[in-house]
């Protein structure tokens, strides 16, 4: 069940009108109805997986109370291990294992030694990697003891299977939403009128931006070989918005769902491309997973407060890292190893936090600088996302390569081409919205909302009944 589809818009409402209207008297009852809707929900995709998200869930809820009660260092360190072991297990197996039995075979065979490798038959979890990190950080932070054990399994299960959340994130964190679960919610018209906003502009993210832009960036991406330099500066770009209006979207429109039911969820995305280095745009970018990341694998490995090598190591470690979370392929690791060589003069020079305040622009040369890092800044991030876009490393390096080499900068018919022109000026009228709006949530609220909801609403059905593309990319992850 997709955010943009017909079955999302009419179960949403009887969810919503169930919940206020039916199971608001405690909030257990308002806890009980949001896990049986975010179990039918993830049920739509393939119902034999749910046996894993529960199992997964009581997994970590059980190992949670059990390394609480530990007497001893040695019963608390077993139950977090077997914690941490299984859900990384079943990780592997689903995500990673055929990865790593086909790479161990090349290499064998590289080598000369014939090796042929046994491969399992089996279908990627939707959304397996982003519950399986919502309990890792349960169970790690009670082990750590920032947090006691949850003893309510129906406020645990909600937690982790929490339908706006459950597939793409935002990664949360018990000690921000078990909180809010373990109270009964009541409704806030002004919270809710939010919400319906921040949807609506997560819809135009996705229906209006992304899926245009995917039409061409596919066309591009599969053709590279015929494009000329100038189209395949293109497909990049293209590519740049399909993914940052697809993720981004979805994470407004899950935060959105969310204000409607009377729950605050982390927020996700921070106007990344306006960024003025790599690591502001670390900082806006799936804030959520770049947080976790940093919380549970950076700091714990020493971060920045050891010695230029152990800086090295870790810089590299949590971005080879956090491209291998984003799939099972080698051009997802060369991603996260290209934003590592972008961080890491800027950390080598302890100025990878000198662009924490808001952009302020006036008509001096300062304000030419700062634009002209963004710019440097979104070029440096779209030449990484040819290597997150291509099937193979070969392939991102012959798109890049080709780009340098060809030199045709004329405009380029594709045969698939519809309103190319009007594209690109929906992009610049897209940017120059956000830009306006970069310290609001969402461009939508404030003074003359309701003809911005109307306007936005109109470019939704318009685009949205000529989409082709509908998947949210990261679905796969």
């Amino acid at each position: 069940m997709f955010f943009n589809s017909l079955a999302f818009a009419i179960f949403l409402p009887i969810v919503f009108f169930l919940y206020w209207f039916v199971f608001n008297k405690t909030k257990s009852s308002q806890n009980a109805l949001l896990i049986v809707a975010s179990y039918y929900f993830y049920s739509c995709w393939d119902w034999r997986f749910l046996f894993l998200l529960v199992f997964s869930t009581f997994l970590d809820y059980y190992t949670g109370i059990q390394i609480e009660k530990g007497k001893s260092e040695k019963s608390r360190k077993f139950w977090f291990w077997l914690s941490i072991l299984v859900n990384l297990g079943f990780l592997g197996i689903f995500k990673y294992y055929n990865f790593f039995a086909v790479s161990f075979s090349e290499l064998f065979n590289s080598a000369g030694l014939k090796a042929s490798p046994i491969l399992l038959k089996v279908i990627l979890p939707v959304g397996i990697s982003f519950y399986t990190f919502h309990g890792l950080s349960y169970v790690i932070d009670i082990y750590y003891k920032r947090i006691k054990a949850e003893h309510n399994f129906v406020d645990y299960s909600l937690f982790v299977s929490y339908f706006p959340l459950l597939v793409a994130g935002p990664i949360e964190r018990a000690t921000h939403l078990l909180p809010q679960v373990k109270i009964k919610r009541e409704f806030d018209f002004q919270i809710a009128k939010e919400g319906v906003c921040q949807i609506i502009w997560g819809l135009v993210k996705k229906v209006v931006i992304a899926d245009t832009c995917a039409t061409y960036a596919n066309a591009i991406f599969d053709h590279y070989n015929s494009m000329n330099s100038f189209s395949l500066i293109l497909g990049a770009v293209y590519f740049a918005f399909q993914i940052y209006g697809d993720f981004s979207g979805y994470s407004d429109i899950a935060l959105g769902v969310s204000k409607l039911f009377g729950l605050d969820l982390l927020r996700n995305f921070n106007y990344p491309y306006f960024s003025r280095d790599i690591a502001e745009f670390w900082r806006r970018w799936h804030i959520s997973l770049s947080s976790w990341f940093r919380d549970y694998l950076y700091i714990p490995l020493g971060g920045s407060k050891g010695g230029i090598w152990m800086k090295i190591r870790n810089t590299f470690i949590i971005f080879v890292v956090s491209g291998f979370w984003h799939g099972a392929n080698w051009t997802y690791i060369v991603w996260g190893f290209i934003n590592a060589v972008y961080f890491l003069p800027l950390l080598l020079s302890n100025s990878n936090r000198n662009n924490m305040d808001a952009i302020q622009l006036k008509f001096n040369f300062d304000s030419v600088k700062v634009m002209f890092s963004i710019v440097y800044t979104f070029f440096l991030t779209c030449v990484a996302w040819v290597f997150f876009r291509a099937k193979t490393i070969t392939d991102a390096i012959l798109y890049l390569k080709r780009i340098v080499t060809n030199g045709d900068f004329k405009s380029q018919y594709l045969d698939n081409e519809r309103y190319n022109y009007e594209l690109l000026l929906m992009i610049v009228v897209f940017v120059l919205i956000e830009w306006n709006s970069r310290t609001k949530i969402e461009p939508l609220s404030g003074k003359r909302s309701m003809l911005k909801l109307t306007l936005a609403v109109l470019a939704i059905l318009a685009l949205g009944t000529y989409s082709d593309y509908k998947e949210f990319i990261y679905f796969q992850f």
